[in-house]
């Protein structure tokens, strides 16, 4: 079945997230039509999928390439009851959704990197842009942002991504739903999302861990001019990276704050 409206709101009746859903042949971004739904009171689970972005967004104020009927590109609005400095956990527990959503089509082969993309083969496949409102020094709502490299192929990549990024098709020689995908995706994102507010981040920390190759390796976290370099050594508890510098120092860098490159 293809990914349409009606196909969307057939599979997705009922469910956490999705049961409000937005669909747009095209949108400038969906995290920013997301964030104008959510300053108006959407409920908690709304979802809004773009067939094409004019627009999209990606970390640092990056462009997110988004052809139309190729790749998948999402919001979804949540409203957490806890404290505005645990929001960044929400952008790994999403990682950790993404992940285990595309292991079902690259088992063992989907990696995450702090803070917020899946790779495959070292290329990104996927990224994620949380923007979190607060009010009265509570959370109103975060917007989760998702864009998923499906079926694009590598050839209609633009050069300057080309060597960095690649599609769930490149690495499996074959289409994949956008159907089923998006379905399994939000399955996965509203069970990490439980999870994370039931019983804290420790069990997500774990999982993230056990999905990132980063832990060892050389990197350099870069803050506006500033590069800070080291060797990752764990995630904190905080969500933050922890990175250990020259002279066995431990610095924490908070997510949202960086990019980090392999040194």
């Amino acid at each position: 079945m293809p990914l349409n409206e009606a196909s969307l709101k057939k599979h997705l009746a009922g469910k956490f997230i999705g049961h409000s859903l937005h669909y747009y042949e095209e949108t400038g971004s969906t995290n920013d039509e997301a964030f104008r739904l959510g300053a108006r009171g959407a409920p908690e689970g709304t979802a809004l999928i773009a067939e094409r972005q004019s627009a999209g967004r990606g970390r640092m104020q990056r462009t997110w390439h988004s052809p139309p009927g190729a790749n998948i590109y999402t919001s979804v609005i949540l409203r957490p009851r806890f404290e505005p400095e645990r929001a960044p956990q929400i952008s790994l527990a999403a990682g950790v959704a993404v992940a285990e959503t595309l292991d079902h089509y690259c088992p063992g082969k989907v990696f995450l990197k702090w803070p917020n993309d899946a790779q495959i083969g070292g290329k990104k496949v996927c990224g994620i842009l949380t923007q979190m409102k607060t009010a009265a020094g509570a959370i109103d709502f975060v917007v989760v942002g998702i864009g998923v490299n499906v079926n694009w192929n590598l050839e209609k990549f633009p050069e300057d991504i080309r060597t960095m990024a690649t599609s769930l098709s490149a690495e499996t020689g074959r289409e994949a739903s956008r159907l089923e995908l998006i379905i399994l995706l939000y399955e996965n994102l509203a069970k990490c999302y439980m999870e994370l507010a039931q019983n804290g981040f420790a069990p997500l920390r774990k999982k993230w861990l056990e999905r990132t190759a980063m832990i060892g390796k050389p990197v350099s976290v870069l803050f506006g001019n500033e590069t800070v370099s080291g060797v990752a050594a764990d995630l904190d508890e905080d969500g933050s990276l922890v990175i250990r510098t020259d002279g066995n120092k431990k610095v924490k860098v908070a997510s949202g704050d960086a990019t980090v490159k392999k040194g």
